[in-house]
């Protein structure tokens, strides 16, 4: 078979790039790994900077974000038993949308069954072939079938372990990397959060962060070391935990129940250069990643997609190859800069091990710093809510 755009990797970056290159008439088939019922059940963050939003607005799969998710013009920042707020509306006369990943990738997916659009489910041994020629095609099996399609172009959207970004040869690659010495113990409860907006906390015992999916799911993390295990902690006590990290007037207000979902995600950060090779493009985790301090993940795989759209809708509609050529230089500005923003907020938030007096004395200057000054919150604030396109 024939198509116009192969993508690799059915989740939101890849059915969200999908969605649009089929309002301007391009074809494309989506090749993922595993079942629809398991990508969906996959529990993600879920705050949204405005050009997400912006994109679902332009894919049209935003009616059910504006009915359901939560807008937030700001957010809580505790430390050393105080809580200040940063308000992003004043400081950008921006927003976030508090809205989960997995509808997201819900609404994208119904979108993509109403245009009757080619998604290929279970797809094993996915290859890609040519990709550094003008003749790329892509090989895989399903059910016990093998698949070839021939294609213009190749969206690796497959995450950090896919084939995509493993296709471009080492020679041609560089990638950087950052191991953070510890992770996050995340607890899911339908319960309501403790505030309607989120809260970041540096206590004396580590980091915790107070999130939320809807009026009656949160979502709970506490700093923990990367080699502990959900099946350490009961419920009581991660509770007692969260507790003694977030301010008092949080604590005191604080509903628990049992969990849902309890696991440990570790933190590092990751970038690979280029993002093209090729006819090949990488987009999202499959070219980077961030700690999740920021909730920047799925936000900076959007701009990814933002550019490769423009490049690819650009070249079918005129000839003209700019947009693709520059695609991974323009990526990489935004990511880089994604990066440095969740390197900053991590390093502020998080107790590390070897941590000296001085350093946690710093910690605490800058969180000052950060109370006390406009242009700091502004800062942050342009960070937060996301940095233009």
């Amino acid at each position: 078979m024939r198509t116009q755009v192969v993508i690799v990797g059915g989740g939101p970056s890849g059915l969200l790039l999908g969605q649009l290159l089929h309002l301007a008439g391009i074809d494309a088939v989506i090749l993922e790994r595993k079942s629809r019922d398991y990508v969906l059940g996959r529990i993600r963050a879920g705050v949204l900077e405005r050009g997400l939003v912006d994109l679902m607005g332009q894919a049209g799969v935003d009616a059910r974000m504006k009915t359901e998710g939560f807008v937030h013009d700001g957010t809580l920042i505790g430390y050393d038993g105080e809580m200040f707020r940063v308000d992003f509306a004043h400081h950008t006369d921006a927003t976030v949308m508090v809205y989960g990943q997995t509808e997201v990738t819900r609404d994208l997916y119904d979108a993509r069954d109403a245009t009757g659009g080619d998604t290929r489910f279970e797809v094993d041994n996915v290859v890609i072939h040519d990709a550094d020629t003008d003749a790329p095609f892509v090989t895989f099996d399903q059910g016990g079938e093998s698949h070839h399609i021939d294609c213009d172009f190749v969206a690796g959207c497959d995450g950090f372990h896919g084939v995509s970004r493993k296709t471009i040869p080492d020679a041609v690659r560089t990638d950087f990397e950052k191991v953070y010495p510890f992770g996050w113990l995340g607890v899911l409860s339908e319960t309501p959060p403790v505030n309607d907006e989120l809260i970041y906390a540096n206590s004396a015992r580590g980091f915790a962060l107070c999130s939320m999916r809807n009026a009656q799911l949160s979502r709970y993390y506490i700093q923990c070391d990367t080699a502990d295990s959900p099946d350490n902690w009961t419920d009581d006590a991660f509770w007692d935990e969260l507790r003694r990290r977030i301010p008092a007037e949080a604590a005191e207000t604080l509903i628990t129940g049992p969990s849902i979902e309890k696991s440990i995600a570790p933190l590092r950060s990751f970038v690979t250069e280029p993002m093209r090779w090729g006819r090949l493009f990488l987009c999202g985790d499959a070219a980077h990643i961030v700690p999740p301090t920021g909730a920047k993940g799925l936000n900076t795989a959007a701009s990814d997609v933002h550019y490769l759209n423009q490049g690819l809708r650009q070249f079918y509609a005129d000839g003209d190859s700019h947009g693709i050529d520059t695609y991974s230089q323009k990526a990489l500005a935004r990511v880089w800069k994604t990066q440095r923003f969740s390197w900053w907020f991590s390093n502020l938030m998080h107790h590390y091990p070897g941590q000296t007096d001085f350093d946690k004395k710093m910690q605490l200057a800058e969180l000052a710093f950060l109370r006390d000054s406009p242009e700091a919150q502004a800062a942050m604030a342009l960070n937060y809510v996301g940095l233009p396109y």
